[in-house]
């Protein structure tokens, strides 16, 4: 929904692993109110103001940062938007609980945003995370800029608290994202990079928490700094309407537990653009990936360190 003032959306998706609609969820439910041309003021169930924006890649299947719940996450809060005339955005954002459990074969994990959760394992984590306090600052570097040439830089903050429903203790979350963007033309460049950090209060698994998404839960290592580089280049009306974006992403997540293997998910891919319809063909090559060839520990212990392709269209 869209007037002068108002806006709003709401998305639930229903996906096919063994029969129709066997994993649904909802993505999103948000209304807004719009302060002036700028600021604007968001509740619901909503993207969080953290990174570069929604999306940190070019891809469709996304970097491993968006199967660690960093990218292309949404929680139920409120967020205030606002910027200023020396071309700063702001976002100040407080979300009270994550986006839900849906319909799913999984205990916790039937969510499009992969959050702390439930395990079905009694060995393995039981955590909730509410309270979450978010703040983006997101600068566009006029002195760098020219009619072809946009340079921005930006940071963003994420402190929230982590309930281990087991022993009644609350840890926290302390993670932050740093994020570059260059646009010169047709080529776009993105890197961000951050650290994650984790305290579950948790006596048998003090350095992974379980998450889950798209009903599977996995162990996430609590520890360790992330990045995601995105290089895409446009060329526009390759035919009538056509647009063709060949795009290589990097993304990784280096974990701080000795022990623990660092995870890789690259992609290799071009999106097609005819007017209003988009298609995707795409390359995944990752290592201790638990939606890529890996296992639940994937992502904290690691698995057998191999590289696994997939094709995604």
């Amino acid at each position: 929904y869209e007037s002068p003032d108002w806006f709003g959306k709401v998305q639930y998706r229903c996906y096919q692993y063994d029969k129709f609609c066997d994993f649904s969820t909802l993505v999103q439910a948000y209304a807004g109110y719009r302060l002036n041309a700028n600021d604007n003021i968001t509740v619901g169930l909503q993207p969080i103001p953290f990174g570069p924006g929604r999306y940190w890649d070019s891809s469709f299947y996304a970097g491993i940062n968006n199967t660690m719940g960093l990218q292309d996450a949404l929680d139920l809060g409120v967020n205030y938007h606002f910027e200023m005339p020396t071309a700063t955005k702001v976002d100040l954002a407080y979300f009270a609980t994550d986006g839900g459990n849906y319909h799913g074969t999984s205990k916790d994990s039937a969510r499009y945003t992969a959050n702390v959760v439930t395990s079905s394992d009694p060995l393995k984590t039981n955590l909730n995370e509410k309270n979450m306090w978010m703040a983006r600052v997101d600068q566009d570097l006029k002195f760098l800029s020219t009619d072809d040439l946009k340079v921005s830089v930006g940071g963003s903050y994420w402190y929230s608290d982590i309930e281990n429903k087991k022993t009644s203790a609350d840890g926290n979350r302390n993670t932050w994202a740093v994020f570059n963007r260059i646009n010169y033309k047709n080529l776009n460049v993105v890197l961000t990079g951050g650290r994650q950090s984790i305290s579950n209060e948790d006596a048998l698994s003090p350095a992974s928490s379980t998450f889950g998404s798209f009903d599977s839960e996995y162990d996430i290592a609590n520890k360790g700094y992330f990045y995601t580089v995105d290089t895409s280049y446009t060329f526009k009306n390759v035919k009538d309407s056509l647009n063709v974006t060949p795009y290589v992403v990097f993304s990784g997540f280096n974990k701080k537990e000795q022990g623990f293997d660092d995870s890789q998910r690259n992609i290799v891919g071009v999106a097609w653009d005819y007017k209003n319809v988009s298609l995707y063909t795409e390359y995944l090559m990752s290592k201790n990936d638990p939606f890529v060839g890996g296992t639940g520990s994937s992502l904290a212990a690691g698995d057998d360190g191999k590289w696994n392709k997939l094709l995604n269209v």
